[in-house]
């Protein structure tokens, strides 16, 4: 079981290294005033306390769980890493959190997402580390909390995962167009004008990007519930994957 998904984890890893990169991804360095980048570092706190304790009882639920865990982290770094470019200040790309927050929970994709951000900060040039705090809130915990939500309101698996994912997608824009807004309001129509000229803008990619996210996600299922049903059937009694 640890050799196949062992196989699908490096298949996700040679991608990380295929050229693709070429804007800023997220809120970029910078865009943000000092106090409101120190507020969403505040406020991811203890979401991240709560994501070390969940990884740490997870990692150690089967043999092969850490490499389960690798792979959520994988999969979100790939989809992540994929973008368009939007508006100054940011970018529209697929998020990648609807399936590890399904399968693991919410609060241990705060500490994949974080490292994933942080990784893509300091090594790709990719959003920033004064603008980390804001990147994570957005995609690591207000996505995930809303994607594991929405599967847990869902009878047939198959369509939660979809709308779990893709709706985990667009309320993750969602907060950065408000932090947008909020860091850079209008002159005319203020904060709610602001954000609704950012939330126009994103939706012309936005939306696609949630729906191809969503059917990605559910074939990504499709193949774990093959190669890895060992670590689902275990995390059945620790997450609300499985109904």
């Amino acid at each position: 079981m640890g050799k196949r998904i062992n196989k699908i984890l490096y298949s996700l890893l040679v991608l990380i290294f295929i050229p693709k990169f070429a804007y800023a991804m997220h809120i970029a360095e910078g865009f943000l005033p000092p106090a409101w980048s120190l507020s969403y570092f505040l406020l991811c706190l203890p979401f991240t306390y709560l994501g070390i304790k969940d990884i740490r009882k997870k990692a150690n639920i089967t043999k092969d769980m850490k490499l389960f865990i690798s792979l959520a982290g994988a999969y979100c770094f790939i989809l992540s890493a994929l973008k368009l470019p939007s508006f100054t200040g940011s970018s529209s790309h697929p998020t990648g959190i609807g399936f590890g927050a399904i399968t693991l929970g919410p609060f241990v994709m705060t500490i994949i997402g974080l490292i994933v951000l942080l990784f893509q900060a300091l090594f790709l040039a990719h959003g920033g580390l004064t603008t980390l705090g804001a990147n994570t809130f957005s995609m690591a915990v207000v996505g995930p909390i809303v994607s594991y939500l929405v599967y847990k309101c869902f009878k047939n698996k198959k369509l939660g995962i979809f709308f779990a994912s893709a709706l985990g997608n667009l309320i993750t824009y969602m907060v950065t167009a408000t932090q947008l807004a909020i860091a850079m309001p209008s002159k005319t129509g203020g904060i709610l004008g602001a954000w609704t000229k950012f939330m126009s803008i994103f939706a012309v990619t936005q939306i696609p990007l949630a729906i191809a996210e969503g059917i990605l996600t559910v074939l990504m299922f499709n193949v774990i519930e093959k190669y890895s049903k060992t670590e689902l059937d275990a995390l059945r009694g620790e997450v609300f994957y499985g109904k």
